[in-house]
Parts: structure tokens; sequence; C-alpha cells
């Protein structure tokens, strides 16, 4: 069942075309990381995606168990609109914490940014994440490197690694958890790229 406030409130912000965080295209250390994967049979969730240019990208590069999951129709339908060979049945119009299929690997683009943070919103993103992923699966992505507002219509919600880590390693082994390197340029210094693997 989907929370409906949160999907009024997705939805109105597509609708005015109020997401800064979009840029248009796959960010580099996702396009750089999915370069160099060998399995594109492996099956790979992108939650809270938007109008999710990652899995184009995936997809154009011939990854076919890619997954799109939003709480609001409206990126979902812009993205079959630019990709109309794409399985309608991978286009996910769910809650994030309702869905419950498995994945060896989920990637994260600003998702976990989006909530409002509390420690229970947090603890339930970290604890459904690991869910949702098959034995040793990897959750990989970026994370914003900003001061946590207390504004709580500010999104993206900020954090450091030390927070973000408090609610993760409950949950997973740290691969790497570092400063980007290859951060967009509006973004250099304020982004985290993370690979973890489920306990």
């Amino acid at each position: 069942m989907k929370d409906s406030n949160q999907q009024y409130y997705w939805t109105e912000r597509y609708q005015e075309k109020n997401s800064p965080w979009d840029i248009g295209y796959p960010s580099t250390p996702l396009k750089e990381y999915i370069d160099q994967l060998e399995d594109k049979t492996i099956p790979i969730l992108i939650p809270g995606a938007g109008n999710a240019y990652e899995a184009e990208y995936l997809w154009q590069q011939g990854f076919t168990k890619v997954f799109v999951l939003d709480i609001s129709e409206i990126p979902l339908k812009r993205f079959q609109e630019r990709n109309p060979n794409f399985p309608k049945e991978q286009l996910l119009l769910e809650d994030f914490f309702e869905h419950e299929t498995r994945y060896d690997l989920i990637l994260e683009q600003t998702f976990f940014c989006s909530f409002v943070p509390t420690d229970k919103n947090r603890n339930a993103y970290a604890e459904h994440m690991a869910k949702l992923l098959n034995p040793k699966g990897k959750l990989v992505g970026l994370w914003f490197d900003i001061p946590l507002t207390d504004d709580m219509e500010k999104r993206p919600f900020g954090g450091d690694k030390k927070l973000y880590l408090n609610y993760l390693i409950p949950f997973f082994d740290v691969l790497t958890f570092e400063r980007c390197y290859n951060s967009i340029s509006p973004r250099m210094g304020n982004e985290l790229f993370g690979i973890f693997v489920k306990k």
C-alpha cells in the first residue's frame, strides 16, 4: 500500500518540475561503476528512481533485469516515453517499504537523502535495503555530504559519513565509502560514493 501523503508530495513536485537534483543524465560515479559490471543478467533495483537516467543507461548497455521503482507515476511514464522498448513490468509504481522482491544490486541515487531525517526513517531505509538484497548483494551509490538542515522541506537532506554509517553498518559490510573523486562539477566535494555488502 502506497503512502498517499508521500505519493501526493512527489507527484506534485514532478508536476511542478521542482526537482533540482535531477541532472538530466546518469551521474558520472554511477556510470563508471556500471561500466565495470560484467554480468548483464543480474537483477538490479533503482528505488526512488525519479527520471531514472541510470536505469536508462543500464538498459542501453544491455542489462536485462533492471527494475525502476517510484511512488509517483509521472517519472515512470516519462521513462517509458523515452524508452518505449523497456519492459513495462519492470516499471514499479510502489512504495519502497512495501516492495519485497530480492536483487543482487541496488543503486542509490539521492534516495536516502529524500527522507525526512528521523532515526525511524533512516533505520527503516537501511533495514529494508538489506532485506531486498540477496545474500552478499550490494548497495552501491551516492550520498550527499552536505550539512543536515533543520528545514523539513529542504530536500535533499544531508548528512556526513559518520552519520550514514551509523545507520548502514548494522546491516552492511563496507567495501568503500569515500568522498567522490569523479562527481559532476556542481557536486564536487559534496558527494560520498559507497559500496556496501549485505551482512
